[in-house]
């Protein structure tokens, strides 16, 4: 596609949709009345310089996280999980240049190391927008379960992933590069229906037709689906390489953001039956707790094969 064909792409209803979303939000703060958890920093604190190391070192911040009933552990629990399964394809030569998808894989770690550190330092100019309300969501702990997994999910792929392929460069051999920015699609699809098991496992207790409610919130909460969120990440990345007129840069930025701002907005305000919202509430309540969350994520990805 040419360039500024590319360029011209950036934006779909969906996303203008996102943008308008963005305009209206309520402006999103820090609870300064918390104290920086220093064995929390000291976890983030240096860059990842390997895929193994960062894997490790993610491992034990959920594992820390949990221990402290922190919901910031439900979305790390789904990234530790995806991390080990792209660093599983790797070794398995699943892609066609390795060592690009290692750089790619550890860029991409750095990208929520680095926003994870900032908000636990309380240097708000320094988190950006998406991971401000994903993790404010998670510490404050008045969402569901589903809305903390999306909300990571969201400031990760809708903000983070772009840069990281800008960072990590495209060229050359750029077309093979594509291709396996694309496999990584087919790993994380084995683990979303690895998730959906989970949270079906999580509600069932106290919801009749849990396949169909959690259908309903699927497709409520979330304005991109994985692949067209990743597959825009990858046409702002190539804006981001190939443009280097501060116009068109900032433009790219503004997008990157302000989508991925408005993709949090509409996860916390979904247009769901608010019967459903009620009794996923309900259950959360009554049910189950941060650990029994966690444990049936590892469990049902626990039991992912990867080819």
């Amino acid at each position: 596609m040419p360039p500024y064909t590319t360029v011209a792409t950036l934006l779909d209803p969906r996303r203008l949709r996102a943008i308008y979303l963005a305009a209206r939000r309520d402006a999103v703060t820090l609870d300064r009345s918390r104290e920086t958890d220093q064995d929390l920093v000291d976890l983030v604190a240096d860059p990842y310089e390997s895929l193994s190391g960062a894997r490790d070192r993610l491992e034990r911040l959920k594992e820390l996280l949990r221990r402290r009933n922190d919901r910031r552990a439900v979305f790390l629990t789904i990234y530790t999980a995806m991390t080990r399964a792209v660093q599983q394809s790797i070794g398995r030569g699943r892609f066609a240049d390795s060592e690009w998808m290692r750089t790619y894989t550890l860029t991409f770690a750095n990208y929520y190391r680095d926003a994870f550190l900032a908000f636990e330092e309380r240097r708000t100019q320094a988190v950006p927008e998406p991971w401000r309300i994903a993790f404010g969501t998670a510490v404050a702990g008045d969402a569901l379960v589903a809305q903390d997994a999306f909300l990571g999910i969201n400031a990760h792929i809708n903000y983070d992933l772009a840069l990281t392929i800008r960072d990590v460069g495209i060229d050359p051999h750029r077309e093979r590069k594509r291709d396996d920015h694309r496999a990584i699609n087919e790993i994380l699809a084995e683990l979303v229906d690895a998730q959906q098991e989970a949270l079906a496992d999580l509600y069932a207790p106290g919801i009749d037709e849990i396949d169909t409610a959690l259908g309903r919130f699927d497709e409520t909460v979330s304005l991109f689906t994985l692949a067209e969120a990743r597959e825009q990440a990858w046409r702002v990345g190539v804006v981001l390489v190939d443009f280097h007129v501060r116009p068109i840069e900032s433009y790219a930025r503004w997008v990157l953001r302000t989508t991925a701002t408005g993709g949090a907005v509409f996860i916390l305000g979904p247009t769901l039956d608010p019967t459903v919202t009620r009794a996923l509430e309900r259950v959360e309540r009554n049910q189950f707790d941060l650990g029994d969350a966690i444990d049936l994520l590892d469990r049902r990805y626990g039991t992912v094969t990867l080819e």
